[in-house]
């Protein structure tokens, strides 16, 4: 699964990199030789066809049992295994703070990190083990067979026709006020609110098996979101 598709990783991490602080965004230039951060965002699905990277297939979700509380979400992320998003992003950033990795290592584990915050923001990456995070959930889009899963991949995001930077200017509108109330909260917060949305996407998708005009406009805000 390809969590948002090209253009959503591409959209969030233009919109990641014009809210870099110029330390950032400079630390981050030497790393990826002052290219754009969306040019790296999908690298990590791309290599899932080396066999190198294979055992890193699991990094980009972490799937939990359904209607959770808080409390019991974020027990079951630290009670998960490494090999998941939520420990493997804890992991990384760990890592490249502390600043002693090879050049290699070090975009690796940067682009990495680029992808999977965006992953984390993917409600269906916070999906039920049972149906592999909604792929196995079949709906029709505009009468096309397709899943729940790739619903929220691509297709809504694909629908609105915009390039990854046409919708970064679009969305990257908030005040200084709202984008200090976005970042507040640490990564477990961030996918307990995944795992609230997943809890709704499910609901909706159990009720009706074609998705048309109407889906897209009762979610767009949330994508956007």
């Amino acid at each position: 699964a390809q969590a948002w598709g090209t253009i959503g990783h591409r959209v969030i991490a233009e919109i990641a990199e014009r809210n870099l602080t110029k330390k950032a965004k400079r630390n981050i230039y030497k790393v990826t030789e002052n290219q754009k951060l969306a040019y790296f965002a999908n690298w990590p699905d791309f290599v899932k066809s080396d066999s190198r990277f294979k055992d890193n297939d699991s990094w980009h979700y972490i799937n939990l049992e359904a209607n959770l509380s808080e409390e019991e979400c974020r027990e079951a992320l630290e009670n998960s295994s490494e090999k998941n998003l939520y420990k493997r992003v804890l992991i990384l950033i760990d890592e490249l703070e502390k600043g002693n990795l090879s050049d290699e290592k070090e975009r690796e584990y940067l682009y990495y990190l680029i992808h999977m915050i965006g992953d984390a923001h993917q409600p269906m990456h916070m999906g039920r083990p049972q149906d592999l995070g909604g792929n196995k959930i079949s709906v029709k889009w505009f009468g096309q067979p397709t899943n729940i899963h790739a619903v929220w991949d691509s297709k809504l995001v694909d629908f609105e026709k915009y390039s990854y930077t046409e919708y970064a200017e679009v969305l990257d509108v908030l005040t200084k006020k709202e984008k200090k109330s976005v970042q507040q909260g640490e990564l477990k917060h961030w996918l307990f609110d995944s795992h609230i949305l997943a809890n709704e996407i499910y609901a909706d998708a159990a009720s009706r098996e074609d998705l048309r005009y109407e889906y897209h406009y009762k979610y767009k805000k949330m994508v956007e979101d």
